[in-house]
């Protein structure tokens, strides 16, 4: 056989780069034979494939470089070495190892999982070939991680066992080490505005309050960056145009353990508007988009203020179709008057239509219950305030936890968008049994099915009974919200209840009821509607054993419907009526908006009992910041009633048992259900004294308040901020009766608990507590918890500290 000879410029892809380099030439050859010897893993065939050189070509040094590349290139081979015997090529591969396994030790600030992921993104993955290039960067970009957050002394090893079969096992050795606190942060070169006034802005502090557990003193690259931009949006808010960050230097304490900051800035001139103009297409709208514009001549130069500015005029643009408007600011500079002219550039780009409208994430609810609460139509202009309507009212729904809206182009059209609607949804009702405890209803038990959202059809239906301390309830409801393609709803309500006062903290009597009712709403505009309702209902009152002086005035107005059982029986036929204003961003949980009801009872002239009752509801919900995290929510509600007409005995007056209270979850925390209000007064024996007692009889008028801060709920993750709601309320609140004679209550004999006896006609007679809440949209369903210490208190009144409740939130 010939001896071997070494082609002088082929035996690695270092050594074919150096011929190349000093002019180096193999002699040119024709290839009779290719071997490739050292496969393992690798086939024949497919590292044939990834060698460029044929049998029968001619190649030369150049040739033979490129095939080295190549077969480095193929990523299957960490050393490759051609040589030439006679005119057979041999090509010498040692093969990559495969990785057969993958394992991470010291980890703990890095979750296996993003080391993974991290891993997968380079290409490291088990069953592939190991590139040991590739490790040392995953380890120093490891290590680069841990620098970042101020872990100075860490380390990360890859650690290589080999395995029979040319397999090797991957380990990650990490040694993490103590986090570099921040000693001092130093800023150089303010004068404006004092050191103090600039690193209470910062993210990152060298000093944090021993009180203060939650806060961090380590330093994170990061977050360094972040407090940059911070001080560089505090200046240009505030008329520095030209603020600038010069210099930033990170120095470690010997021991690592310790960083010190300094930021160099230069404040440069405070600059002043001198004035704004508007350029470019206007749409002809000058004066409406004129008037848009928030930055007056005078005003300090503000960099936000210029982003807002841009941002409402897109806005605008948005509402006639114009979605991707360019909208630019110019500012030109006067360096002799520190003023900034500001040239506002506007694009509005072609007016675009939406072609389709698309859901998705509706798995229960009906594709035609989203559709019909969409303001924004196929076929029509896009406009951003007709998509925010539709998302607000499919907020409103309660059907959803969130409601997601978005654009996509279509593809090869520039004036036409697709429109997906994500929502995400949540319970809308319940099917259940069980039993349950709540402080204002003691122990109960319920069965049956509560649904606002009937088989995805958005109609309502409920059919429910339950028992609690002092009432027994049956009912059967349905609701069509589009009886009529216009939004008219049609429902009706049937039910039958028992109810025994003493145990609801009320003067004892017990009461049976039957009824029905037919309901109709018809909407007005996009946030006003009108309702109203007929209904029937029978009642039937036991007298008490004990003698109060409200009850017996009422059971002697009507005598004539006293049987031989001393019971009364009454039928009563009503009409009701009301308006609704609601401008509230959700249906459940609302964050921003505003809603107003105004009410409106009256029994129909001839039923057993004349008598009316009106009432106003108020709420208002204000976010104190962008992501309405945290809210302030103020309430209000005025309630009046009264009788009309004669009774068998005198003039018609409210019936004791629509009378209004207060107390519990509804109006004022901290007090008792219903204990707030005009208390039953006892009759000790006939023509006897007074005695006073705790059991409310209630009033016909009502004023209450409440002011919540909603804050953010501790330690609750993102996907619990529509599900979760915490807090701090103080609420107010009075019952009174405005036909209060005090003469009728004036013989109350000393040590008969007359204190319990107050001016029952005076509305100054006001409760107030505060307190905090929790409420939770539950799998069980709605459950309440509240905190809550009275502050001011009439003698005599039932307070409870803690409430819960399930079923129920306001």
């Amino acid at each position: 056989m010939a001896v071997k000879k070494m082609l002088a410029a082929s035996c690695l892809l270092g050594a074919s780069m150096l011929a190349q380099a000093q002019g180096a030439s193999t002699p040119p050859f024709v290839v009779e034979d290719i071997q490739i010897n050292g496969l393992q893993r690798v086939t024949l065939g497919a590292a044939l494939l990834s060698l460029p050189v044929r049998v029968g070509e001619e190649v030369d040094g150049a040739r033979l470089s490129e095939a080295i590349k190549s077969l480095y290139a193929s990523g299957n081979f960490e050393d490759v070495q051609v040589l030439r015997d006679g005119n057979i090529l041999v090509v010498q591969v040692t093969e990559r190892p495969t990785i057969a396994s993958i394992s991470f030790s010291g980890n703990k600030d890095i979750k296996e999982e993003q080391l993974r992921q991290s891993l997968e993104g380079a290409g490291v993955r088990v069953g592939e070939p190991l590139d040991r290039t590739t490790l040392s960067s995953l380890e120093k970009g490891l290590e680069d991680f841990y620098y970042g957050v101020g872990k100075y002394s860490a380390s990360v090893n890859a650690v290589l066992t080999p395995l029979p079969r040319n397999r090797v096992d991957l380990k990650f050795d990490f040694i993490e080490g103590p986090a570099a606190d921040i000693k001092q942060i130093n800023i150089v070169g303010n004068k404006a505005f004092s050191e103090e006034q600039l690193l209470s802005q910062l993210e990152l502090s060298d000093d944090v309050p021993w009180w203060n557990f939650m806060a961090d003193q380590r330093y994170q690259k990061q977050k360094l960056a972040g407090d940059i931009e911070i001080l560089r949006s505090y200046y240009r808010d505030r008329g520095y145009l030209k603020f600038e960050v010069t210099s930033t230097q990170v120095s470690m304490s010997p021991d690592r353990e310790g960083v010190y900051i300094t930021l160099n800035v230069e404040e440069g001139e405070q600059y002043r508007v001198s004035s704004v103009s508007l350029r470019g297409d206007l749409i002809d709208r000058r004066e409406q988009l004129e008037a848009l514009v928030p930055i007056r001549e005078g005003d300090l130069y503000s960099a936000a203020d210029v982003a807002h500015t841009e941002e409402v005029l897109s806005k605008f643009l948005g509402r006639f179709g114009y979605a991707y408007p360019k909208v630019g600011t110019f500012p030109q500079v006067d360096e002799a008057t520190k003023k900034v002219a500001l040239v506002v550039n506007i694009e509005p780009g072609k007016r675009v239509y939406v072609r389709r409208i698309n859901f998705t994430g509706n798995q229960l609810t009906q594709d035609q219950v989203l559709r019909r609460e969409m303001r924004q139509m196929e076929g029509t202009w896009l406009s951003s305030e007709q998509v925010e309507q539709s998302r607000t009212r499919l907020n409103r729904l309660g059907y959803f936890e969130n409601v997601d809206v978005e654009t996509r182009r279509v593809p090869g059209e520039d004036d036409l968008v697709d429109l997906d609607v994500s929502v995400k949804e949540q319970p809308a009702g319940s099917i259940n049994f069980g039993v349950g405890y709540g402080t204002d209803s003691g122990f109960s038990i319920q069965a049956g099915i509560q649904q606002d959202n009937f088989l995805g059809t958005g109609n309502r239906v409920g059919i429910s009974s339950q028992m609690n301390d002092y009432s027994k309830d049956v009912s059967l409801e349905y609701t069509d919200p589009y009886f009529t393609v216009d939004g008219v709803s049609l429902g009706g309500r049937l039910y039958y209840r028992e109810f025994e006062a003493d145990d609801a903290n009320l003067a004892a009597y017990d009461s049976q009821s039957y009824g029905a009712r037919l309901q109709s709403g018809f909407p007005i505009d996009e946030v006003n509607s009108l309702n109203g309702s007929i209904g029937y209902e029978l009642n039937k009152l036991g007298r008490p054993e004990d003698s109060y002086v409200q009850l017996d005035d009422f059971w002697d107005l009507h005598g004539e419907n006293i049987d031989s059982t001393d019971k009364i029986s009454f039928d009563t036929f009503d009409v009701s009526g009301g308006w609704t204003r609601n401008t509230l961003n959700r249906g459940v949980f609302p964050t921003a908006g505003n809603r107003q009801n105004l009410g409106l009872k009256v029994t129909v002239p001839g039923s057993d009992l004349q008598y009316y009752k009106a009432s106003f509801d108020d709420t208002h919900y204000l976010p104190l910041d962008r992501e309405h995290n945290w809210v302030l929510n103020g309430k209000f509600r005025a309630a009046y009633g009264n009788g009309y007409g004669d009774a068998s005995n005198g003039s018609q007056t409210l019936p004791f048992f629509e009378n209004y209270y207060a107390g519990g979850f509804s109006t004022l925390r901290g007090f008792k259900s219903n204990s707030v209000g005009p208390r039953a007064v006892k009759l000790d024996g006939v023509g006897g004294s007074l005695r006073g007692s705790d059991s409310s009889i209630g009033g016909n008028a009502l004023l209450a308040a409440s002011a919540e801060l909603i804050v953010p709920t501790p330690f609750a993750g993102e996907d619990l901020q529509h599900s979760l709601r915490t807090s701090l309320f103080v609420d107010v609140g009075t019952v009174w009766d405005t036909e209060y004679q005090a003469s009728d209550f004036a013989n109350c004999t000393p040590g008969n608990s007359c204190e319990l006896i107050y001016d029952f006609g005076d509305p100054t007679n006001f409760r107030s507590s505060a307190g905090v809440s929790l409420q939770w949209l539950s799998p069980l369903g709605p459950l309440v918890f509240s905190l809550a210490s009275p502050l001011k208190e009439v003698e005599g009144d039932r307070t409870e500290i803690f409430n819960f409740n399930i079923g129920r939130t306001f």
